[in-house]
């Protein structure tokens, strides 16, 4: 019999915006979802409050200072990986406090500051892109259902339709 603690991965993602109606996003190369385009965000420490990891991730990723605006929605991905893991991500709306991108090269390959016209050409992960559904409505399509190798959630959505 397998005793292993399972627990639950909290995360905190910067949907950045900036002056341009820009989004910021930066290309992981870290598992899981290597490779991908994403927004700066990480796990949360034990003991830490959302809002200083949210920080503390946007700089160890992408070098930047951000003014948090306010909770766009909650995501989770249950059962991801070998390990089956399992994330509940909050994404915030924020803008940037200062403008230098310096791309930790331990976590992500390239940040770009990316237009609502050029979005449908990046491969995002399907939490990136239902965020970026909702801030640029008409725009992206959300990744809808999932396939069965995992599950993707929108833990508002999940709410929502209990009875």
């Amino acid at each position: 019999m397998d005793f292993t603690k399972q627990s639950i991965k909290t995360s905190v993602v910067a949907c950045i915006i900036d002056d341009q109606k820009r989004v910021l996003l930066t290309r992981r190369c870290v598992e899981p979802f290597c490779g991908q385009w994403v927004m700066p965000g990480g796990k949360v420490d034990h003991g830490e409050p959302l809002a200083e990891a949210l920080h503390r991730e946007v700089r160890e990723e992408v070098g930047l200072e951000v003014h948090i605006d306010r909770l766009l929605d909650v995501y989770e991905h249950v059962a991801l990986g070998e390990q089956n893991d399992h994330y509940v991500i909050l994404y915030y709306r924020a803008h940037p406090l200062t403008v230098e991108l310096v791309p930790n090269n331990q976590e992500v390959t390239e940040a770009d500051w990316v237009s609502a016209e050029r979005l449908a050409k990046y491969d995002m992960t399907p939490g990136t892109r239902h965020i970026l559904a909702q801030v640029y409505p008409g725009i992206l399509q959300d990744p809808g259902e999932p396939d069965d190798e995992q599950t993707n959630r929108n833990a508002a959505g999940i709410i929502d339709q209990q009875p």
